[in-house]
């Protein structure tokens, strides 16, 4: 389990898109090193120095490659379209051994946002553990949480549910919900991750329905204290 005392080192794999970056951003901002990881490197760069420039250039947040960000960092948080899943994680696949992945893709029906999408392994999660591996610590979360939120210094009213392939792992994960501002759940197995992913369909279609674009998730009746 990661020691809570070390600021880690994130690779924010897929971190030039909307998601990727406001994760960045929040956990630059906590203090941690960021690498934004990028197929474009130039791209990366171009992220990191928005992020740099938001926080007034207090953080050590960094542009580069993917293959360099994964091999430098203790986590590896990958935020790509579905479609890219499968061959990101094929190309850094050699350089995340002992590191936690924590998975925020989610699959979507190009052709309908608002209709579930079901891999065959399940889940995008899963998917990762089939191309990684049965010994890969692997975590799902953030999938819920609207990337119009995490890119602001505003309090964002959604829980974020974390699912893993042990507690160790979990928690792992709910130390980085924290850190970014959030409120994490232990959601259990990532077995589970095929229902919390597809909620985001669900509050596509929320968000279509009613006019909105900050449909979220909220956990009740439970203290956690």
């Amino acid at each position: 389990m990661i020691d809570a005392s070390i600021l880690m080192t994130i690779a924010v794999i897929g971190g030039t898109g909307k998601e990727g970056k406001g994760l960045a951003y929040r956990w630059a901002k906590a203090g941690y090193r960021v690498l934004i990881g990028s197929r474009t490197p130039e791209k990366a760069i171009v992220a990191a120095s928005e992020i740099i420039q938001l926080l007034d250039g207090a953080s050590s947040t960094v542009g580069m490659a993917n293959a360099e960000a994964v091999k430098q960092a203790n986590v590896v948080v990958l935020t790509v379209p579905y479609s890219a899943h499968r061959e990101t994680l094929e190309s850094i696949k050699d350089f995340l051994i002992g590191k936690i992945l924590i998975d925020v893709t989610v699959p979507l029906m190009a052709s309908n946002l608002k209709k579930v999408m079901i891999p065959p392994a399940g889940s995008a999660a899963q998917e990762a553990k089939q191309i990684l591996g049965d010994e890969a610590d692997i975590a799902a979360a953030f999938h819920n949480i609207s990337h119009e939120y995490i890119l602001q210094d505003n309090e964002v009213e959604c829980d974020v549910l974390v699912t893993g392939t042990s507690k160790e792992t979990r928690d792992d994960a709910l130390l980085l919900v924290s850190a970014a501002g959030l409120t994490g759940w232990d959601a259990g197995p990532l077995e589970n991750s095929i229902i919390v992913e597809g909620l985001t369909s669900v509050l596509i279609n929320i968000n279509k329905r009613y006019g909105s674009k900050h449909a979220g998730i909220k956990i009740t009746g439970v203290n956690k204290s």
